[in-house]
């Protein structure tokens, strides 16, 4: 239920054609005011890092969006995970997607033919948000970027409280959807706790009444507030949703909102371990999954990180993980890099070689195997798939990579009728 033009251009571009120097990095919560961007922007860079925040001064925003979008260096896209998430399933001709987020007239105009957007969902502005690039050893002052990410921002009241969700979940009725695909929750951090707290409890709610016959995808994004992840996992929105798609950062900070395993990890050096990745995987579908003493849907998770995804899943639950999995690997390397089909001569393997499989019980080490890309295990129940990533090298563009990756994967996803 998230939708809205997304502004791409260098965050440094920006940041110059704004006026703002150079600064040391500082992490912000909410940025509220442009001295806020500059030092949010300067962490995330010198970490190689995604981030996701909310600018609260309504005007300041627009004076910023109004100088991004108007640069000559900018490119408009249809931005929302759920909006693109839909664009990308509706490169596939045989499928219609229905869209409710807030759609003023611009993404009306840049969403695919195949996106059904129901007149209840538009409105006369677009929201924007403003995706800065970094490229690999850019400079900005004494900053120096060890990896191409970008650093997203947005002033967005109608995603923020879920506008459309009830609107999308009234529509299903006549859509008769064979899959529902959730995005937006994380948009919900730039409201009051209170306000907050009430609207989740209305989408859950919602998200109650979409027939239980339907497979629900929800797609995680970067949040900073521990408390309303934990609410998400435990007591809401996990036990509803039949499947997840998330990044190593938000699988991260998901881990340390509920204690799991490797919690006191303050965050990743380098590419994340397979084997703390699998461990959180595990704990995430053991705790809030789908066990026989449990009535959670949850059981499938889709992990992507730039060198390797992981598809694990509860078994009797879902089919078809290996195409699932490498299709996704697949859409990462191409959409990267803005071509048809892999390109060997763009593309490199940053994925280990060799791994273990655990780093909480008695691990399997496993080494890769060029013929057979997808490496698969098993532990109590729970199924895992592996694959490395063809990381392209000099990335067209790195926006909606995630969930690219996870609409396909989904595509190529059997879930069996329980």
């Amino acid at each position: 239920v998230n939708a809205c033009v997304d502004v791409v251009l260098s965050g440094v571009k920006l940041l110059e054609a704004l006026g703002l120097e150079p600064s040391e990095g500082k992490n912000h919560a909410v940025l509220n005011s442009g001295q806020d961007l500059r030092e949010a922007f300067a962490h995330f860079m010198e970490r190689g890092a995604a981030a996701e925040r909310f600018f609260s001064d309504a005007e300041a925003f627009r004076d910023i969006a109004r100088a991004a979008s108007e640069h000559p260096a900018a490119q408009l896209y249809v931005g929302g995970n759920a909006a693109l998430i839909g664009q990308k399933l509706a490169t596939n001709p045989d499928l219609k997607i229905l869209l409710c987020g807030p759609v003023g007239p611009k993404l009306h105009e840049l969403l695919d033919d195949n996106v059904v957007v129901p007149p209840e969902s538009m409105q006369e502005r677009d929201e924007f948000h403003l995706i800065l690039e970094y490229q690999a050893g850019e400079q900005w002052g004494r900053v120096r970027a060890p990896a191409a990410n970008r650093f997203i921002f947005s002033h967005d009241l109608s995603n923020g409280a879920l506008n459309m969700l009830e609107v999308f979940v009234s529509s299903l009725d006549e859509f008769q959807p064979d899959l529902v695909v959730l995005s937006g929750l994380h948009m919900m951090e730039g409201q009051s706790k209170e306000m907050r707290q009430r609207r989740l409890m209305e989408a859950v709610a919602s998200i109650s009444d979409i027939p239980t016959d339907i497979p629900i995808h929800l797609e995680l994004a970067s949040m900073t507030d521990q408390d309303f992840m934990s609410n998400i996992m435990h007591q809401q929105v996990f036990p509803l949703v039949n499947s997840i798609g998330l990044n190593e950062q938000e699988l991260l900070f998901l881990t340390q909102s509920a204690s799991g395993p490797h919690a006191s990890l303050a965050s990743w050096s380098g590419i994340p371990d397979v084997g703390v990745v699998s461990d959180i995987l595990f704990w995430i579908l053991k705790e809030h999954g789908r066990t026989a003493e449990r009535a959670s849907d949850l059981t499938r998770i889709h992990f992507h990180t730039l060198a390797y995804h992981i598809l694990a899943t509860v078994d009797g639950h879902w089919g078809n993980q290996a195409a699932a999995v490498a299709a996704g690997a697949r859409a990462a390397g191409t959409q990267a890099c803005a071509t048809d089909t892999i390109d060997a001569s763009k593309v490199f393997l940053k994925a280990p070689l060799e791994f273990v499989t655990s780093h909480t019980e008695e691990p399997a080490r496993i080494s890769l195997n060029p013929d057979e890309p997808v490496v698969h295990w098993h532990r109590e129940g729970i199924s895992f798939h592996f694959t490395p990533v063809l990381v392209c090298k000099d990335p067209v563009r790195t926006v909606g990579l995630g969930d690219a990756i996870s609409a396909e994967g989904l595509l190529y996803s059997e879930a069996y009728p329980q």
